[in-house]
């Protein structure tokens, strides 16, 4: 029987590259995005490589899309084995005092309400189901303080503290819980911030000790290990993967 994924933020970047690397395990995948453009094309990616997957359009900070892509996910494939609770965006690269409340409640619902929403009623499945395991994307800027993200690291410091957190409620249950901290990324929300903030990326770049972005699809490398069974008693923690960037700050 084929193990089981939902991805969150699948139609583009990190989501989309691990939706392809977890396809060639052999793992169906739920395709779970805003945008159906990109998440068509991720399914048409994934059933070239042998397995099944479908569309749920969803925006993560609604509780009844949630609700939706985690009961659509069941009814098509029976169970969850895996989620990469992933979707999120960045906001507008201004400094704090500068955004807008309409700015902060969109970010917030987005990365930490649709997060906290995504967990809920997935480990819900997982543990009636004997377990299961969760990647929850955090950020550097979940790791250490950084200019001009403030809502967004807040929302990722809040990511971190939810995934210690249901470890201490739930690992005796089956649940694993970790968090992947990518540095900037060649993503194409990373892509958008730098082009409205061209300082921003030559800075990045210059502060991090491999002197280059990261890839999307070295990050799915990580999220599929942490996923899989081959890293069981791995749990509750935070990986940074941002070619030593928070290491020298």
């Amino acid at each position: 029987m084929a193990k089981v994924a939902i991805i969150t933020g699948a139609g583009s970047g990190l989501g989309q590259a691990t939706a392809l690397r977890l396809a060639e395990e052999g793992i169906n995948i739920a395709v779970v995005d805003v945008n159906e453009t990109g998440g068509n094309e991720t399914v048409e990616l994934v059933k070239k490589l042998g397995v099944d997957a479908f569309f749920v359009k969803a925006d993560v900070s609604k509780l009844e899309d949630v609700k939706n892509y985690v009961e659509k996910t069941v009814e098509k494939f029976g169970t969850i084995d895996y989620f990469f609770n992933n979707a999120g965006i960045s906001g507008s690269g201004k400094y704090f005092l500068e955004t807008s409340p309409e700015d902060i409640e969109q970010i917030v619902g987005i990365n930490l309400l649709g997060a906290l929403y995504g967990a809920r009623f997935v480990a819900e499945v997982m543990l009636k189901n004997g377990g299961g395991s969760i990647v929850n994307t955090a950020s550097s800027a979940g790791v250490i303080g950084q200019d001009t993200v403030v809502t967004y690291s807040a929302t990722k410091h809040g990511i971190v503290g939810m995934t210690k957190s249901l470890v201490a409620e739930y690992a005796k249950d089956g649940l694993r819980v970790n968090a992947v901290a990518p540095g900037p990324t060649e993503t194409p929300m990373v892509k958008a911030y730098f082009e409205a903030n061209p300082q921003m990326k030559e800075n990045a770049e210059s502060g991090i000790p491999q002197k280059r972005l990261g890839t999307p699809e070295e990050v799915a490398e990580l999220v599929a290990f942490l996923l899989t069974s081959k890293a069981q008693y791995i749990n509750g923690e935070v990986i940074s993967i941002d070619g030593g960037f928070t290491n020298v700050k």
